[in-house]
């Protein structure tokens, strides 16, 4: 990236970090607050969502970005003490106000999908998914009826749907009790069903095809979820998994979500971005 350019389609605009900065960690400023942080925050982010959309591995991140230790060193600490959670719930929320639905949903949907993994990937968190016949691990992601994130977990692809469900069920019974109904296909059908009914006081429909249908059609009720997988496997981080661990891959999840989220809420808007950067080897 030469100095003279204009950012990266996946930086931040000027309106959309007016999102973010307030949500994030107040910054390092002196002596008694900690070592002064010697890079704007605004470009950490930037190089995150960078990573995020264009695949890349941390240390090939472009030079004109800080070093990528930093960059890492900020994903790792953002995730530890459960930022990226408040930044991307308090989105979710205004996302929903936004679309003149009330902060917190009354119903969700529940969906899996398989995904290969990066041969980095430790073997004690991958599996094989027999059925869609993937080697790598498994996303259950619980939306809203507007395909926002409620929640999300990563687990080996062996592992059966309406076994690895249950804790993204509970996640959501206990971080939106206001969930009444959650929908989904028949992969979750049986004793999930009643488990969910008995443990957590949930109903769970099974949304079943129609007896006739003859190959892949949208399915009522539940299409929101499928697109959401859409709108994250278009993130190239996301087309296949990379992280060390599941609840690594889960935040780059969140992260893809807040970029969706900042855009959908600044959309219509113009979009101004900061003006050319310099590189190191500029600087005269």
């Amino acid at each position: 990236m030469s100095g003279s350019g204009d950012g990266y389609p996946s930086d931040l605009t000027d309106e959309q970090w007016a999102l973010v900065e307030p949500l994030l960690p107040a910054a390092r400023v002196g002596p008694k607050g900690g070592r002064r942080e010697k890079h704007p925050r605004r470009r950490i982010v930037d190089a995150i969502f960078y990573v995020v959309r264009t695949g890349c591995a941390w240390r090939q991140l472009p030079k004109d970005f800080p070093p990528w230790p930093t960059v890492y060193w900020y994903f790792t600490w953002w995730h530890d003490d459960g930022t990226v959670e408040r930044v991307h719930d308090t989105l979710r929320g205004r996302a929903r106000e936004a679309d003149g639905r009330n902060a917190e949903p009354s119903a969700g949907l529940i969906d899996s999908q398989s995904v290969r993994t990066a041969d980095t990937v430790p073997a004690d968190s991958r599996g094989f998914d027999a059925g869609k016949k993937v080697k790598g691990r498994k996303r259950f992601i619980v939306t809203d009826t507007l395909g926002l994130l409620l929640a999300v977990h990563v687990v080996a692809a062996n592992i059966q749907d309406r076994d690895g469900a249950k804790r993204s069920l509970l996640w959501t019974r206990l971080d939106h009790p206001g969930v009444q109904k959650i929908w989904a296909d028949q992969g979750f059908a049986g004793r999930l069903v009643e488990w969910s009914s008995t443990i957590l006081g949930r109903e769970l429909e099974i949304v079943r095809k129609a007896p006739d249908q003859r190959g892949f059609q949208v399915q009522p009720k539940r299409w929101a979820v499928e697109r959401t997988f859409s709108w994250l496997t278009a993130h190239r981080r996301l087309a296949r998994d990379y992280e060390s661990s599941p609840a690594r891959s889960e935040t780059m999840i969140r992260w893809a979500m807040i970029g969706i989220m900042v855009r959908r809420l600044t959309r219509g808007r113009p979009a101004t971005r900061p003006g050319p950067r310099l590189l190191l080897r500029d600087v005269p």
